[in-house]
């Protein structure tokens, strides 16, 4: 193999940081992502753990004994299983995941919940149950365009009336100026907290075409047309949101 061929292989896949390696364009969950998965996405996004606490107190004013309530994007399942330890008595926990890597890792996972049960699924196919309380933490931004408002049109037919969905999402800048302050601004956190400048690079290569993000008003936009009238900004930092919607 020559230089060029090495050179060629080395920049197929790229460190992301805590030992996470993807190719450009590659970023995947699968793999040996999962158990990684926890530290780089905690160390990632900011306020991470607030938003799992703020998610959980959210929670008290929808679930109720007798309710559905579920996750899309589980993951590792960390949030599903907090929020399940929280609401014990009667609510079930469903955590979707597309990838079997981490819905394998969730189903392993040390602390296992009694009312929790994880289904290896594209969240845009499944036949919803009736729920009151849909959470999505940094997940809606992985769905290709193509399929997202249909997914958000699922999610507000399967609520019951008063329920709630609660997501939270990279967002867009509404112009190319604050587009360039929240870039450097998230590229200097990124590096103040330890990454090097090649994960940097490496870990914003593997997500094109991977992650999309829409604008504050894209995705306020898409609640509407799926018939939400009551929605709001519930948390806000930078280029990262929550947002609650209540039918």
């Amino acid at each position: 193999m020559d230089s060029l061929e090495q050179t060629t292989l080395a920049r197929q896949e790229e460190a992301t940081g805590d030992g996470i390696h993807a190719a450009r364009a590659g970023w995947s969950f699968g793999g040996d992502t999962p158990q990684h998965f926890d530290r780089h996405v905690a160390r990632s996004v900011p306020n991470y753990e607030a938003g799992h606490r703020l998610i959980e107190q959210v929670s008290d004013f929808f679930v109720k004994k007798d309710s559905v309530a579920y996750e899309i994007g589980t993951s590792t399942g960390t949030l599903l299983r907090r929020l399940a330890k929280r609401h014990p008595h009667g609510a079930r926990w469903i955590g979707l995941d597309a990838e079997r890597a981490m819905i394998e890792y969730a189903r392993n996972a040390h602390s296992k919940v009694a009312n929790v049960e994880y289904l290896l699924a594209n969240a845009c196919d499944v036949d919803y149950e009736a729920s009151d309380f849909i959470v999505s933490y940094y997940t809606i931004q992985f769905v290709p365009p193509r399929y997202r408002q249909s997914l958000i049109n699922l999610i507000y037919k399967s609520l019951n009336w008063g329920g709630a969905f609660l997501f939270f999402e990279k967002v867009r800048a509404p112009d190319a100026r604050f587009q360039d302050i929240m870039s450097a601004v998230y590229i200097d956190y990124k590096l103040e907290n330890g990454y090097s400048p090649d994960e940097v690079l490496g870990k914003a290569s593997s997500l094109k075409g991977v992650l999309e993000p829409f604008s504050t008003r894209g995705n306020l936009d898409m609640l509407q047309r799926a018939g939400f009238v009551d929605t709001m900004t519930i948390y806000k930092h930078v280029c990262f949101e929550g947002f609650l919607a209540i039918k």
